[in-house]
């Protein structure tokens, strides 16, 4: 495979910093950093129930490490931050990792992205250190059902305590992601839009991405996005928002009066590529341009051997390809992706 590589510019804005834009004209500024590939849950669209063979302590890059590409990259214009997993919060001291990172000349905004399950004991903590904004995957609020997606018991008492803790320490906005599933969920779209009415929550549905361990499901459970708002129209009329802050992909509506807001992110039925503007750099020190695929340019090494950075991100914005190749059902253009978790999702 082969794309265009235009060169990359760097164009001096607001008193002298600059702007990583790549070869088709999108400014990138928001970084997914995937502190760790493990996971507590083995939820059933993203990881094989029995795990996968994971990173080594030595792969994986310290938050030291972490902390210096971020600074490197925030000198060329990154401002946005994320921390994904796997599961973020099974990494030990992670608001260690955000007080480093709070403290990196020009980065804004750093969000978290999490099943929640882990997340009472520390979200205070992690507030105080910068986390200003959390993502809480939500798949179903049934308790037996929320077990089986995400193969462990007592998995909905812990993600909604967890999210009771999120909203007492003033995280804001709170967004809900769930994953469609017909079959699976789908029966709960009009429970999950309902959230939004009375609460200041922020509830995504997301179509299924096809990985090589879900093929199954996503080629027979696939439920698009236009199918879940027709659902939610049915309960009440929908007027299209501007949504919550973010940097992601999200288009918003709202019920008159609501609190919240409904949003969908529909990687397969209406592609958004370009509007992409983010990078993600994964547990083991790989920057990738995109989710899926094979394109990443290695990190972790040259950071090892006091190598200079910025040229290794010129090139990977260079390289950055026009739009992902996935198929649904297929794990044509996943790039052999076993899992989400593997980078950063």
């Amino acid at each position: 495979m082969s794309y265009a590589s235009p060169r990359v510019r760097s164009a001096p804005v607001n008193g002298g910093a600059r702007d990583m834009v790549d070869g088709f004209g999108r400014r990138i500024e928001y970084l997914r950093i995937s502190v760790t590939d493990k996971c507590n849950l083995r939820c059933v669209y993203c990881m094989p129930e029995e795990g996968l063979p994971w990173l080594r302590r030595g792969e994986i890059l310290t938050y030291e490490e972490i902390a210096e590409i971020v600074g490197v990259m925030a000198g060329m214009g990154l401002r946005r931050l994320r921390l994904t997993g796997g599961e973020p919060l099974v990494r030990k001291d992670l608001p260690r990792l955000v007080d480093l990172l709070a403290a990196v000349p020009g980065i804004e905004d750093i969000a978290l992205s999490t099943n929640a399950v882990l997340l009472a004991p520390v979200a205070k903590r992690l507030r105080d250190a910068g986390v200003s904004r959390v993502n809480i995957s939500l798949d179903s609020l049934r308790p037996d059902r929320a077990d089986a997606i995400a193969r462990r018991p007592g998995t909905l008492a812990r993600i909604m305590e967890g999210l009771d803790a999120a909203h007492a320490v003033g995280f804001d906005p709170i967004k809900i992601n769930v994953v469609l599933m017909r079959g699976e969920n789908d029966d709960e779209i009009p429970d999950f839009a309902e959230l939004s009415r009375t609460r200041p929550l922020h509830v995504r549905f997301i179509e299924v991405m096809p990985t090589e361990s879900n093929l199954e499901l996503s080629a027979s459970n696939f439920l698009s996005c236009d199918e879940a708002l027709a659902c939610v129209a049915e309960v009440d009329a929908l007027e299209p928002v501007s949504g919550p802050p973010g940097n992601g992909p999200a288009t918003y509506f709202s019920f008159p009066g609501a609190q919240g807001t409904i949003g969908v992110i529909t990687p397969m039925s209406h592609n958004f590529c370009s509007r992409c503007n983010r990078m993600r750099l994964t547990a083991d020190g790989h920057l990738r341009p995109c989710l899926f695929g094979t394109i990443q340019t290695p990190l972790r090494d040259a950071l090892r051997r006091g190598e200079a950075l910025e040229p290794l991100v010129n090139e990977t914005l260079r390289i950055k390809p026009e739009k992902h190749l996935l198929v649904q059902g297929s794990s044509e253009g996943s790039g052999g992706l076993i899992a989400l978790s593997q980078t950063g999702g």
